[in-house]
Protein backbone atom coordinates (compact mmCIF):
# COMPACT_ATOMS: atom_id res chain seq x y z
CA UNK A 1 0.00 0.00 0.00
CA UNK A 2 1.31 3.43 -0.96
CA UNK A 3 1.24 5.68 2.10
CA UNK A 4 2.64 8.81 0.47
CA UNK A 5 0.77 12.02 1.11
CA UNK A 6 -1.24 13.06 -1.96
CA UNK A 7 -0.72 16.63 -3.14
CA UNK A 8 -2.47 18.33 -6.07
CA UNK A 9 -0.77 21.33 -7.71
CA UNK A 10 -2.83 23.55 -10.04
CA UNK A 11 -1.16 26.11 -12.30
CA UNK A 12 -1.75 27.27 -15.86
CA UNK A 13 1.99 27.40 -16.54
CA UNK A 14 3.36 24.02 -17.55
CA UNK A 15 6.92 24.91 -16.46
CA UNK A 16 5.67 25.50 -12.91
CA UNK A 17 3.86 22.15 -12.92
CA UNK A 18 6.97 20.31 -14.09
CA UNK A 19 9.17 22.11 -11.54
CA UNK A 20 6.80 21.23 -8.72
CA UNK A 21 6.64 17.60 -9.77
CA UNK A 22 10.43 17.38 -10.09
CA UNK A 23 10.94 18.86 -6.61
CA UNK A 24 8.31 16.89 -4.72
CA UNK A 25 7.57 13.62 -6.56
CA UNK A 26 9.89 11.56 -4.36
CA UNK A 27 8.43 12.81 -1.08
CA UNK A 28 4.76 13.07 -2.10
CA UNK A 29 2.33 11.43 -4.48
CA UNK A 30 2.06 14.46 -6.79
CA UNK A 31 -0.89 15.22 -9.04
CA UNK A 32 -0.69 18.18 -11.42
CA UNK A 33 -3.43 20.06 -13.25
CA UNK A 34 -3.12 22.75 -15.91
CA UNK A 35 -6.59 24.13 -15.13
CA UNK A 36 -9.25 24.21 -12.44
CA UNK A 37 -11.43 21.92 -14.58
CA UNK A 38 -8.70 19.27 -14.74
CA UNK A 39 -8.06 19.70 -11.00
CA UNK A 40 -11.73 19.05 -10.17
CA UNK A 41 -11.63 15.90 -12.32
CA UNK A 42 -8.53 14.71 -10.43
CA UNK A 43 -10.25 15.39 -7.09
CA UNK A 44 -13.28 13.36 -8.21
CA UNK A 45 -11.06 10.36 -8.94
CA UNK A 46 -8.79 10.78 -5.89
CA UNK A 47 -10.92 11.50 -2.82
CA UNK A 48 -7.95 11.08 -0.48
CA UNK A 49 -5.88 14.06 -1.68
CA UNK A 50 -4.76 15.86 1.48
CA UNK A 51 -3.30 19.11 0.12
CA UNK A 52 -4.30 21.28 -2.84
CA UNK A 53 -1.97 24.05 -4.00
CA UNK A 54 -3.22 26.49 -6.61
CA UNK A 55 -2.05 29.55 -8.46
CA UNK A 56 -4.29 32.59 -8.05
CA UNK A 57 -4.08 34.00 -11.58
CA UNK A 58 -5.28 31.53 -14.17
CA UNK A 59 -7.08 32.24 -17.46
CA UNK A 60 -10.42 30.46 -16.96
CA UNK A 61 -11.08 31.10 -13.27
CA UNK A 62 -9.00 32.45 -10.41
CA UNK A 63 -7.51 30.27 -7.73
CA UNK A 64 -10.00 31.69 -5.23
CA UNK A 65 -12.93 30.77 -7.49
CA UNK A 66 -11.50 27.27 -7.93
CA UNK A 67 -11.07 26.79 -4.17
CA UNK A 68 -14.58 28.05 -3.52
CA UNK A 69 -15.95 25.52 -6.06
CA UNK A 70 -13.77 22.80 -4.58
CA UNK A 71 -15.05 23.41 -1.04
CA UNK A 72 -18.57 22.30 -1.97
CA UNK A 73 -17.55 18.82 -3.10
CA UNK A 74 -14.12 18.34 -1.51
CA UNK A 75 -13.88 20.24 1.79
CA UNK A 76 -11.25 18.04 3.46
CA UNK A 77 -7.98 18.92 1.67
CA UNK A 78 -5.89 21.74 3.06
CA UNK A 79 -5.71 24.61 0.59
CA UNK A 80 -2.59 26.64 -0.23
CA UNK A 81 -2.67 29.67 -2.55
CA UNK A 82 0.33 30.78 -4.60
CA UNK A 83 0.56 34.07 -6.42
CA UNK A 84 3.10 36.27 -8.09
CA UNK A 85 0.73 39.24 -7.96
CA UNK A 86 -0.47 39.54 -4.38
CA UNK A 87 -2.98 42.20 -3.53
CA UNK A 88 -5.06 42.77 -0.44
CA UNK A 89 -8.42 41.95 -2.05
CA UNK A 90 -7.15 38.61 -3.38
CA UNK A 91 -5.73 37.75 0.03
CA UNK A 92 -9.00 38.55 1.79
CA UNK A 93 -10.99 36.53 -0.77
CA UNK A 94 -8.59 33.60 -0.47
CA UNK A 95 -9.09 33.51 3.29
CA UNK A 96 -12.82 34.20 3.38
CA UNK A 97 -14.03 32.40 0.26
CA UNK A 98 -11.34 29.81 -0.38
CA UNK A 99 -10.77 28.98 3.31
CA UNK A 100 -7.05 28.68 2.62
CA UNK A 101 -4.51 27.27 5.03
CA UNK A 102 -1.65 29.39 3.69
CA UNK A 103 -0.87 32.07 1.12
CA UNK A 104 2.60 32.09 -0.48
CA UNK A 105 4.35 34.19 -3.10
CA UNK A 106 5.60 32.96 -6.45
CA UNK A 107 8.16 32.06 -7.40
CA UNK A 108 8.09 29.65 -4.48
CA UNK A 109 11.13 28.40 -2.65
CA UNK A 110 11.25 24.62 -2.32
CA UNK A 111 12.12 24.62 1.40
CA UNK A 112 9.42 27.11 2.36
CA UNK A 113 6.78 25.39 0.24
CA UNK A 114 7.74 21.99 1.67
CA UNK A 115 7.50 23.34 5.23
CA UNK A 116 4.08 24.77 4.42
CA UNK A 117 2.93 21.45 2.95
CA UNK A 118 4.15 19.65 6.09
CA UNK A 119 2.20 22.07 8.31
CA UNK A 120 -0.87 21.60 6.12
CA UNK A 121 -0.54 17.82 6.44
CA UNK A 122 -0.38 18.14 10.24
CA UNK A 123 -3.50 20.32 10.20
CA UNK A 124 -5.24 17.82 7.90
CA UNK A 125 -4.40 15.00 10.33
CA UNK A 126 -5.76 17.03 13.27
CA UNK A 127 -9.00 17.78 11.45
CA UNK A 128 -9.36 14.15 10.34
CA UNK A 129 -8.86 13.01 13.96
CA UNK A 130 -11.57 15.44 15.10
CA UNK A 131 -13.94 14.25 12.34
CA UNK A 132 -13.40 10.62 13.34
CA UNK A 133 -13.94 11.38 17.04
CA UNK A 134 -17.14 13.27 16.23
CA UNK A 135 -18.41 10.29 14.22
CA UNK A 136 -17.53 7.90 17.06
CA UNK A 137 -19.30 10.14 19.56
CA UNK A 138 -22.37 10.31 17.33
CA UNK A 139 -22.44 6.50 16.99
CA UNK A 140 -22.04 6.08 20.75
CA UNK A 141 -24.89 8.51 21.41
CA UNK A 142 -27.18 6.66 18.97
CA UNK A 143 -26.23 3.36 20.57
CA UNK A 144 -26.96 4.74 24.04
CA UNK A 145 -30.35 6.04 22.86
CA UNK A 146 -31.19 2.64 21.38
CA UNK A 147 -30.13 0.89 24.58
CA UNK A 148 -32.23 3.28 26.65
CA UNK A 149 -35.23 2.59 24.41
CA UNK A 150 -34.76 -1.19 24.76
CA UNK A 151 -34.40 -0.96 28.55
CA UNK A 152 -37.54 1.19 28.82
CA UNK A 153 -39.46 -1.33 26.71
CA UNK A 154 -38.28 -4.19 28.94
CA UNK A 155 -39.22 -2.29 32.09
CA UNK A 156 -42.69 -1.57 30.73
CA UNK A 157 -43.39 -5.16 29.72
Amino acid sequence: MDSKIKVLYVDDEENNLMSFKACFRIKYDVFIAISAKVALEILEKNEDIQVVITDQRMPEITGVEFLKMMLDQHPKPMRIMLTGFANFADTVDAVNLGKIFSYLNKPWEEKILDETIQKAISKYAEEEFIRQRAQQTERAERSAEQMEFILRQELLS
